[in-house]
């Protein structure tokens, strides 16, 4: 599985360095270059990682981790700083950071902390996906709520895996439809909403709880 990871680094040069670097290592990644700008896309995309500078414009690191993880985002993020002052690193942490690299920094230091942290948030691929009572077979297709096993079509399994792959995050209807159905489809954007509807009533079919949010004028979520 492809590792997705946001740089924001306002240094074009730095940042389109690492950028090489690290898709020379099969990650994928998305760069931004103002603050503002990566904290709408650390909350919009799926992400395994997230790499942020210290000082950035429009947002500062700090605050960017600190907003993330006052909404429940709990991606593992690496901070990039010239501050090596013990208060920083506090600061820096306390914000939410998970680790630390002092620039100037060797690409192999910095690829080591990546599969560190990498590792920590999968120590090991299952099969399984679970979020509450729902738990999902990614290999064998088995879905069950509770112990209640649920028969979906392949378009029903593909939107609630994707939506299971990232709990609580919300995505786009484009998000959606780039992602289950394609880049290249051209039928009616509101088969999104006809398949969540679907979604609804197999997973409430004995009055459980609803997983699936709509978030308005966003998309959904599952939460």
């Amino acid at each position: 599985m492809t590792r997705r990871i946001l740089l924001i680094e306002d240094e074009p040069k730095i940042a389109r360095f690492i950028q090489l670097e690290l898709e020379s290592e099969g990650y994928e990644i998305t760069v931004s270059h103002d603050g503002q700008a990566g904290l709408i896309l650390a909350r919009e995309h799926p992400l395994d990682l997230m790499i942020v500078d210290w000082m950035l414009p429009g947002l500062t690191g700090v605050e960017i981790c600190r907003r993330l993880r006052a909404t429940g985002n709990v991606m593992p993020v690496i901070m990039l700083t010239g501050r090596d002052d013990i208060p920083d690193r506090i600061a820096g942490l306390d914000a939410g950071a998970d680790d630390y690299v002092i620039k100037p920094f060797s690409i192999e230091e910095l690829l080591a902390r990546i599969r560190a942290r990498l590792r920590q948030k999968h120590p090991q691929e299952s099969d399984w996906l679970e979020f509450e009572d729902l738990r999902v077979n990614q290999r064998t297709r088995e879905v069950y709520r509770q112990q209640r096993p649920i028969d979906l079509t392949v378009k029903e399994f593909d939107l609630l895996t994707y939506l299971l792959s990232r709990p609580r995050q919300v995505f786009t209807r484009e998000q959606i439809l780039n992602q289950v159905w394609g880049y290249d489809f051209i039928g009616d954007s509101n088969i999104i909403e006809v398949y969540i509807r679907y979604l609804r009533l197999k997973l409430e079919s004995t009055n459980q709880p609803r997983l699936i949010q709509t978030i308005r004028g966003v998309g959904y979520s599952l939460r």
